[in-house]
């Protein structure tokens, strides 16, 4: 069984997501292409010899040789996009957040509860990397204790810096773009929720982001109502490249991901010393990730069962990064 899929969005993640589609996802025929900058859009149909490409996302889903839709439009369509497709009959995955909005995440949670026979899935990719998936193995078989500490650090290069500030009118924010994985991972790992959290940061770099009542580097600490503790700093000035670092301590042991962050295994020595490259965006780091994710999706799709990833994780954890950000705004501990 062959399953017809279409992308919609074609930025650096969108792209990636319909390489694999294209070329790495097996039992998948990618069929449609869906994008506004429409010179990239007609080049990309060609060069992958796709059949269908569309600037209008209404006239996509409206195609009867699809089977689903994978969703990587910017933030603020998301929600709406989940239920014209599945309103259409596609099986949706889409990309994260589920919304910038808590009321967004609404739409989407009645759209996904109107179609219990269809398959959606939200990508917190981080779930299907390797590493994460034995560390939580390891949490929940015990290995490390009762966990009691989650840390998580996710920063972007310098070098992105322009693009960020471009985006930043209508991304939701340091919490809800960046930190929402660390927030997934907290909820994942620890089996909790907030009860209080307390946010900081600030501009330390770059000034244009104060215009959007955001910050260049930011963090939040949160007390689970578990009782159990979590801190997560999101940052968008690393000068080393893209890193991604994890933490979840326990009352017996401590597992660690990714704490000194690196490209691959390879070591330099030259004049400088012995050293380390390290990843330099979210798709070199994450890339078996996003194939993992994506063939997850479709194999929820062909046995007609549901991911792990619900609705509902991305609503709760959009609740809980617009907490941080209220936090973070008005310098006071919030109660969730």
């Amino acid at each position: 069984m062959t399953i017809k899929i279409g992308a919609v969005g074609l930025g650096r993640l969108g792209f990636q997501h319909a390489s694999n589609l294209r070329y790495s996802i097996p039992n998948v025929e990618l069929v449609a292409l869906c994008d506004m900058n429409e010179e990239k859009l007609n080049k990309t149909a060609k060069d992958w010899a796709i059949p269908n490409a569309y600037t209008d996302f209404g006239a996509m889903i409206k195609n009867r040789e699809l089977d689903a839709i994978a969703i990587t439009s910017p933030s603020p369509l998301h929600a709406e996009q989940i239920a014209q497709a599945l309103d259409n009959g596609l099986h949706v995955f889409c990309e994260k957040p589920l919304g910038t909005t808590v009321e967004e995440c609404k739409i989407a949670e009645e759209a996904v509860a109107k179609h219990p026979d269809l398959v959606f899935m939200l990508g917190f990719m981080r779930r299907y990397d390797p590493s994460y998936a034995y560390a939580r193995k390891m949490v929940f078989e015990g290995k490390i204790g009762k966990p009691i500490l989650f840390r998580g650090y996710s920063q972007d290069p310098e070098t992105a810096i322009s693009g960020a500030i471009a985006y930043a009118g209508h991304s939701g924010g340091q919490f809800i773009d960046m930190a929402v994985h660390d927030i997934d991972l907290a909820r994942w790992f620890m089996g909790s929720d907030p009860k209080t959290i307390f946010a900081i940061g600030g501009c330390y770099a770059h000034p244009e982001f104060a215009e959007f009542k955001d910050g260049d580097n930011v963090s939040a600490l949160m007390h689970l109502q578990n009782g159990s503790m979590a801190f997560l700093f999101a940052g968008r000035t690393a000068p080393h490249g893209y890193n991604v670092e994890t933490e979840i301590v326990g009352t017996k042991g401590t597992l660690r991901i990714a704490s000194v962050p690196q490209k691959n295994m390879v070591e330099i020595l030259d004049e400088h010393g012995v050293r380390k490259e390290c990843s330099q965006d979210f798709i070199e780091r994450f890339g078996d990730a996003y194939r993992n994710e994506m063939n997850e999706f479709i194999a929820c799709v062909k046995e007609g069962r549901k991911p792990e990833v619900t609705v509902y994780d991305g609503t709760k954890c959009t609740e809980i990064a617009y907490k941080c950000k209220e936090a973070f705004e008005n310098n006071e501990l919030v109660r969730m």
